[in-house]
């Protein structure tokens, strides 16, 4: 966001939702039990406020294979902070650059995967605020396709959908939103709804 661009006054009632949240520690990066992930929640300016979504690639391995995301990932060695690994991973996934000055708003809760078939990360979502005419562009390698969904259209009890799990103890329901004809839910529909829940509803 240009320096000299009047800030969408939204940005700052998200901020000051916000404030009373958490800092997060600096726990260093790595690939053990402890091992840190960053993800950003990045609202763009529009009639409703729009949040960035991806589509992760298909990919053997991977046990978010396919799934809608935010653009995030682990912490590298060379990040300073969790908050650099954000900055950095959305850049790499989406194209779309943020800095700690123009655009960070705060912080939400961390989260970590409910089984134990996924890595056990800690992950930390940051919130960010970008311009209306943002565009991102998905990375061929680890992002599929990007999307923009309206705060109001996440909010709509239209859209909400359910998806079915196979777990070690059975098949298990999980609630979800569908954006574009694909269902956000798991990790990435938790921290969607944490947000949700600690904002306004008229953003």
């Amino acid at each position: 966001m240009s320096r000299d661009a009047v800030p969408d006054p939204r940005f700052a009632i998200v901020r000051e939702a916000l404030s009373a949240g958490p800092h997060h520690d600096e726990a260093p990066g790595g690939d053990g039990p402890s091992a840190q992930a960053s993800v950003s929640l990045v609202l763009r300016e529009a009639p409703s406020l729009e949040v960035l979504i991806i589509k992760r690639t298909e990919s053997a391995g991977d046990p978010w294979s396919g799934h809608m995301a935010l653009p995030g990932g682990r912490r590298d060695a060379g990040d300073p902070t969790l908050l650099a690994t954000a900055i950095r991973e959305t850049a790499e996934e989406t194209g779309v650059v943020l800095n700690e000055s123009d655009h960070y708003l705060g912080a939400l809760n961390r989260v970590l995967p409910w089984t134990s078939r996924v890595p056990r990360l800690t992950i930390h979502p940051f919130v960010f605020g970008v311009p209306g005419a943002t565009q991102a562009v998905p990375d061929n390698r680890e992002v599929e396709s990007v999307h923009w969904a309206s705060v109001e259209a996440l909010e709509d009890p239209a859209n909400a959908d359910i998806v079915e799990w196979i777990t070690p103890s059975g098949p298990r329901t999980f609630p979800g939103v569908r954006v574009d004809g694909h269902v956000v839910w798991g990790l990435t529909y938790r921290i969607l709804s944490s947000f949700l829940e600690r904002v306004p509803d008229d953003l």
